[in-house]
């Protein structure tokens, strides 16, 4: 993973305010990974959903709760942490969309310019989503280029997610 020319533009985010954030999600997964595993709907699955995933290294399993939006018979989920780095391109994933297992090829997005466009895309559908992303926007509501772009260069990615036809 290289650095940018110029840590100036890194995403201005406090180290307080990630580990802070970092451990609210730490705890409020515990309850999500169990709502959002059960075999039904429910209100917080319109916008989440739980992945599982292998450790690339360990082997060991994860349950991970993530963030989605529907667009163009994909899913769009903000890859930020760590737990995009046991996907593959070529294998797919289990995920519990709605109450449902499914399966889906995930396409990690680090193009900038279509990063941009499909954080756009999940904000508009999902505005609460802004909230967890820590890159700047312009006065014409898209992310600042430069942050976004040291961003990127930092390793987040947006994964979009091809369901399996069943």
């Amino acid at each position: 993973m290289s650095t940018p020319a110029n840590p100036a533009t890194a995403p201005q985010v406090s180290p307080r305010r990630r580990r802070r954030q970092a451990m609210i999600f730490r705890v409020v997964n515990v309850p999500m990974r169990w709502i959002l595993g059960l075999p039904f709907r429910t209100p917080l699955s319109k916008n989440l959903m739980l992945l599982y995933l292998t450790g690339r290294r360990t082997g060991k399993r994860y349950r991970q709760p993530v963030s989605y939006v529907r667009h163009d018979g994909t899913l769009l989920t903000p890859g930020g942490g760590n737990w995009k780095l046991n996907l593959d391109p070529n294998r797919q994933e289990k995920i519990r969309l709605g109450g449902r297992d499914i399966l889906a090829r995930p396409d990690l997005v680090a193009d900038v310019g279509e990063v941009d466009r499909l954080l756009m895309v999940m904000t508009e559908a999902n505005p609460r989503a802004a909230n967890f992303i820590p890159i700047p926007r312009r006065g014409d509501g898209h992310f600042n280029e430069a942050a976004l772009a040291s961003a990127v260069s930092y390793g987040f990615r947006i994964v979009r997610w091809h369901p399996a036809q069943s």
